[in-house]
């Protein structure tokens, strides 16, 4: 079961529905969730040797096998607040935000003065951004004054960028290190989309100032295990290492799932697609490369947390490759140790060859894992089986995309939009939180 099964369950149970979660593993959040000891992670590898002394104490690791940060301003931190799963988890800021330009790496300017002390473009261009960051803060789609002869959905992105006369390497960072685009679809697009995803990005880049990025202590199987605690508190009920044998139909609906012999009723079943074969297609292939290093990345300012986007363009590509690093400042690997996860979408019968670019920033890297996964998006919308899957984790480095999985699997559900303020734990309902 993923991230998004678990804040589902999570919301559900605060609504006031019955639900059960099922986990044919031994602890939560599947592929989201964070390996420890490191014996673990080497073995679920396959690598049948010991890992050395010089890694340190095995239970001082908890490696993430998906890399994604959380935007200060995203969608993921408001459900966390607004179910106060907060209280179970603490966040650190990611410290910087690099960008990938003709080989080298230069940090995404976070603050105005960084942006005019930036080698990442020249005098003018500088002024010409700087008024299209103007133009991009002041818009309010619900007010034509702001839009300055652009019309949010018709003009193009493209034709936004030519009218603030914007360059190549300024629509690359743009695009891909501000709105976070993996590829350069959207440039033919309606500008709306583009113009709230760099909102999206200034306004969590304003609440922290290092980088728009948040990450929490002990790694990213904190997350589930937080919605976890949430829905039991409101009587939901967990089951893990719980086999899956079987999902029973009746007249083409579910009516329940039969495990260890046993069959649970149900009107309605959320689940990942590995449980749901037939209901599902591939649709791509992700390649992530988790690398352990005795070192912090070079030219990142010895940063002890960071993330790295090469835009397609800088390496001959369709999809851009991201690098999300982290390390024992974040309880999450021994002492002077650092986790980097390069990742991107597969495009050719050699993956590891696409992730080379990331891999050179990286060295030299004591030890990595490789991993290649299936991509899977369901091909039944629920509303006949009331079966709802979700979709698998693509390579974008934030969650934004999961929590808009979240929303439609909401939708296709109750048939109704999804309201942060239908997360929102009632005041009443404190189930024994107070001794804690």
């Amino acid at each position: 079961m993923l991230i998004q099964e678990c804040i589902l369950s999570g919301i559900m149970s605060v609504n006031g529905k019955k639900v059960l979660h099922m986990d044919r593993n031994p602890y939560y959040g599947g592929e989201s969730s964070s390996i420890t000891p490191l014996e673990e992670l080497y073995k679920r590898f396959g690598i049948a040797d010991a890992p050395p002394e010089a890694m340190g104490r095995g239970r001082d690791w908890n490696v993430d096998l998906i890399p994604k940060f959380l935007m200060a301003n995203g969608q993921l931190v408001k459900m966390l607040l607004y179910t106060e799963v907060t209280r179970y988890l603490d966040f650190k800021v990611v410290e910087g935000s690099f960008v990938y330009k003709g080989g080298k790496i230069y940090k995404v300017p976070s603050t105005e003065s960084e942006a005019l002390a930036s080698n990442l473009m020249g005098m003018f261009e500088k002024r010409r951004f700087r008024k299209f960051l103007v133009f991009v803060a002041n818009f309010d789609e619900n007010d034509s004054k702001t839009f300055e002869g652009v019309d949010p959905k018709l003009t193009t992105m493209r034709d936004v960028y030519k009218k603030f006369d914007l360059g190549q390497d300024v629509i690359d960072f743009t695009g891909h290190a501000l709105a976070l685009y993996r590829t350069d679809d959207y440039l033919d697009q309606p500008c709306l989309e583009t113009i709230n995803r760099i909102k999206l990005y200034s306004e969590s880049l304003a609440r922290y100032g290092k980088s728009p990025y948040l990450y929490p202590l002990y790694g990213l199987g904190e997350l589930p295990q937080g919605f976890a605690r949430l829905s039991a508190i409101y009587g939901g009920t967990y089951m893990l290492n719980k086999p899956v044998e079987e999902i029973v139909m009746e007249n083409g609906h579910v009516v329940g799932v039969k495990s260890e012999g046993e069959v649970a009723r149900c009107k309605q079943l959320i689940c990942d697609p590995s449980y749901i074969s037939d209901r599902v297609r591939k649709c791509g292939q992700v390649i992530r490369v988790i690398c352990i290093l005795s070192h912090p990345i070079k030219n990142t300012n010895d940063a002890n947390s960071c993330q790295i986007i090469i835009p397609q363009n800088q390496v001959n590509r369709k999809s851009d490759i991201y690098v999300c690093m982290i390390s024992y400042a974040h309880n999450v690997a021994a002492q002077g140790k650092y986790i980097a996860i390069a990742s991107t979408t597969v495009e050719t019968s050699e993956p590891e060859v696409e992730v080379e670019p990331a891999l050179e920033l990286l060295e030299p890297i004591d030890q990595k894992f490789v991993a290649i996964s299936d991509l899977y998006e369901p091909t039944d919308d629920g509303d006949e089986s009331q079966i709802f899957a979700s979709r698998s984790y693509d390579a974008t480095t934030h969650f934004e995309t999961t929590c808009n999985d979240i929303k439609d699997i909401y939708k296709r559900m109750t048939g109704s939009d999804f309201d942060f303020e239908n997360m929102k734990r009632k005041q009443n309902d404190v189930f024994g939180e107070d001794e804690q």
